[in-house]
């Protein structure tokens, strides 16, 4: 009994980076554009844990930062602006309809406490004025999640599935970890509530069901192919998230 308590004592004084999972966000104001009104996109782009609320881990400027259209692709990293607390901010006007892939590669972050450098290749889908769907679209990202639900329109308790794919390959059995953004509305839960762990099968398809409304991220996390040399000029190795953030709506 004593070795319990004691247990319990320890793990309690874990950071919270060794417990909860690490997610990239790139957070639009909107998951969906209806009007000229609602055409200028802000985003919230920070390396957190979401459910837990922080801590916010301070971000390098971003390698990649765009959006595929119709059109086609677009660099958006001169709209990045650097914020307090490690965080990057960003406007974007939506000029036509169709889906918006919004796409970033943040630099890689050194997490000394898991040995590893950690880099998640993340994106988002606006749908803007009901537009041509492109939603299932790749962008081209060493690691992704190809959508097999509509990424957007969708209600809360829907499921959403995806593929994880590594250089357009589907990639079996990937653990995928996924959080809800935590708006405050929840302020204590035990540890196994705060990270949901899935896995997809052999041919990389993962499911999961959205209980609640508000922001979800999915990371498949993926061990990449070659190390890469960390601050201290040690060569470790790198986890490769492929992201995707996902709104479910309340039906009321």
């Amino acid at each position: 009994m004593r070795g319990q308590v004691i247990a319990a004592l320890l793990f309690s004084l874990l950071p919270l980076s060794s417990v909860y999972g690490h997610f990239q966000e790139l957070i639009p104001s909107s998951e969906a554009v209806h009007s000229p009104a609602e055409a200028t996109l802000n985003f919230d782009i920070q390396f957190t844990h979401p459910m837990a609320r922080g801590p916010v881990m301070t971000m390098q400027p971003p390698e990649a930062f765009g959006v595929v259209t119709a059109s086609g692709q677009t660099d958006l990293l001169p709209a990045l602006k650097a914020q307090p607390s490690g965080r990057f901010s960003a406007e974007y006007q939506i000029k036509s309809p169709g889906d918006h892939l919004f796409y970033l590669t943040p630099a890689p972050y050194w997490e000394p406490e898991e040995g590893v450098m950690i880099q998640h290749f993340t994106k988002v889908v606006v749908d803007a004025f009901g537009g041509e769907p492109a939603w299932d679209q790749l962008v081209g990202l060493p690691v992704e999640i190809e959508p097999l639900t509509r990424p957007y329109g969708i209600w809360q308790g829907n499921l959403f599935q995806g593929i994880v794919k590594k250089n357009g390959q589907p990639v079996p059995f990937a653990e995928v970890e996924v959080e809800w953004r935590n708006d405050g509305s929840i302020s204590s839960v035990q540890d196994p509530y705060v990270t949901q762990v899935v896995k997809a099968d052999g041919n990389g398809v993962f499911s999961y069901v959205m209980p609640k409304s508000g922001w979800w991220g999915f990371a498949a996390l993926i061990t990449a192919d070659k190390p890469m040399r960390n601050p201290e000029g040690v060569d470790v190795p790198v986890e490769q998230g492929a992201l995707i953030w996902i709104f479910a709506k309340p039906m009321q």
